[in-house]
């Protein structure tokens, strides 16, 4: 596993497997006691609250693989942004917000959701509002709101170590996702050129490369390029009318398919519907007899 780093009162807590999902690196604001994302090594996140203790929990935004081992943190206050506290409290809303609308998948999401990602319904103890600045005993962080990824994905600039908290525009080459029911590819683009152009020392983000101690440069348009090349294989691929399976079938997101077979052919729809919905709005992609075609 990664060292662990500091920037002020900034601690970097990196997850197991370079916090790949379901894993995610965890930030600590030390002297405030602030836990940010706890999804990185359970091991470590015990630790921490027996020795350097824990007040209260951040979350950038409602994902599995931020809150996985926030049942260590039962009885602490939650913090989160406004739109994105509903799935937290309902598991019923949870699989709403991924657009999980099938049955047996939203049976077999249930299980897995609760039984491998401890999942508790939680009610946020207040709202972390984008715009606003929170002056803490160590830092200053200003809160931005950068939706695309969920509807209320939250990063946080700590001003005195000039540290940006990028969440999951985490700049790896796999690019964003976007395929929640809520999400957005615009809201997406536009959160990360509000992100780009915010001056900071050190960038953070929940997966992978984790820290970045120079600008990250020209990773923020491959990010962003990924989206452009997703829609011009899928629209490649619609030479010919083709079935929404047939679609998902190609694998244009993740190239081949992968296990869980369930759990990734979910993930290639969510977003490959998204591109075509998009495409569609831009009078790009036509819908006749259950088959997509280039207009």
């Amino acid at each position: 596993m990664e060292q662990e780093q500091t920037f002020g009162p900034i601690r970097f807590l990196p997850g197991p497997n370079k916090g790949k999902y379901p894993c995610c690196h965890s930030l600590y604001i030390e002297g405030d006691k602030i836990l940010i994302d706890p999804a990185s090594s359970r091991e470590r996140l015990v630790r921490l609250r027996e020795e350097a203790g824990v007040e209260s929990v951040w979350l950038s935004h409602w994902h599995e693989d931020h809150f996985l081992h926030l049942d260590l943190f039962d009885d602490l206050p939650l913090y989160i942004s406004e739109a994105d506290a509903p799935p937290l409290s309902d598991m019923g809303l949870f699989l709403d917000a991924y657009g999980v609308v099938d049955q047996n998948e939203r049976n077999a999401w249930s299980t897995i959701i609760t039984n491998e990602f401890h999942f508790k319904p939680r009610t946020p103890a207040g709202f972390l509002k984008g715009g606003e600045t929170c002056r803490l005993n160590t830092v200053t962080v200003d809160i931005i709101a950068t939706p695309g990824h969920t509807p209320g994905h939250l990063c946080f600039l700590f001003r005195e170590p000039e540290v940006l908290f990028l969440g999951d525009y985490d700049l790896t080459p796999f690019g964003p996702w976007y395929g929640d029911r809520f999400s957005s590819i615009p809201e997406t683009i536009e959160s990360v050129r509000k992100l780009e152009n915010i001056p900071a020392k050190t960038w953070l983000t929940c997966h992978e490369t984790g820290v970045f101690h120079g600008p990250p440069g020209r990773l923020w348009e491959d990010f962003l390029k990924v989206i452009r090349t997703r829609e011009y294989n899928l629209l490649k691929f619609l030479e010919y009318p083709r079935t929404l399976t047939e679609i998902v079938n190609a694998w244009i997101v993740y190239g081949k398919p992968r296990e869980p077979m369930d759990f990734y052919t979910f993930a290639e729809r969510a977003l490959m519907k998204k591109h075509l919905d998009a495409l569609m709005e831009r009078s790009m992609v036509a819908l006749l007899e259950n088959k997509y075609y280039r207009t």
